[in-house]
């Protein structure tokens, strides 16, 4: 057996989070042991519980981590992008295929600590970066409802995302986000109703 690894603090629990990320990215969260991850990250079965207590705990912080780079994918959005409320929904789609294991645990409010203060700022600040090209939208093209306006966008770059992860989608003729980006602008809502969820 490999010797025990001398890591400092901060090195320790990234290398935890990182096998938790390779476990998720292989074999689902169900997988999950903390004590297969401290094998994997060589060091002692004490070690994952020192730093996130339980299962719950280690896997709210990669899901804190998750909310956390959405929130800067999104937030790098141009303030003047054409169509910026579109382009935030091809990032999200973009930030969904490339933190695959994140993505996967965001969403699972049961398997997380949903009181932690440091996921629900998290959350939070993604969700301002997501709202926000529904709200930097003209007053008539939001419509009344701005929350309902961000679910309807936010459900559409979700779904997409979802899709296209668990294999559902058919072959794409392009990168995943470019066939979002023309799938908004040709869908049939342009024709009949002119403003679709992320026109903008």
């Amino acid at each position: 057996m490999a010797a025990t690894r001398s890591y400092h603090h901060g090195d320790l629990r990234r290398a935890i989070v990182s096998a938790t990320l390779e476990v998720i990215r292989s074999d689902g969260v169900a997988a999950i042991s903390l004590r297969d991850l401290a094998r994997r990250a060589e060091v002692s079965h004490a070690a994952p519980a020192h730093h996130f207590k339980d299962k719950a705990g280690l896997l709210t912080a990669i899901a804190t981590e998750g909310f956390e780079l959405l929130a800067d994918t999104l937030a790098a959005v141009p303030a003047d992008a054409a169509r910026r409320l579109r382009e935030v929904g091809a990032r999200y789609v973009e930030f969904a295929l490339n933190y695959p294991a994140h993505f996967e645990v965001m969403f699972r409010p049961d398997l997380l600590h949903g009181d932690d203060p440091e996921l629900t700022a998290a959350k939070e600040r993604a969700s301002r970066a997501l709202y926000s090209g529904v709200e930097d939208l003209p007053a008539d093209r939001r419509g009344p409802d701005v929350q309902r306006t961000g679910l309807a966008a936010w459900s559409l770059a979700h779904g997409f995302a979802t899709l296209q992860l668990s294999g559902s989608l058919p072959p794409l003729d392009d990168d995943p986000a470019e066939t979002f980006r023309k799938l908004v602008d040709d869908h049939p809502s342009q024709r009949s109703y002119g403003r679709p969820p992320l026109e903008g």
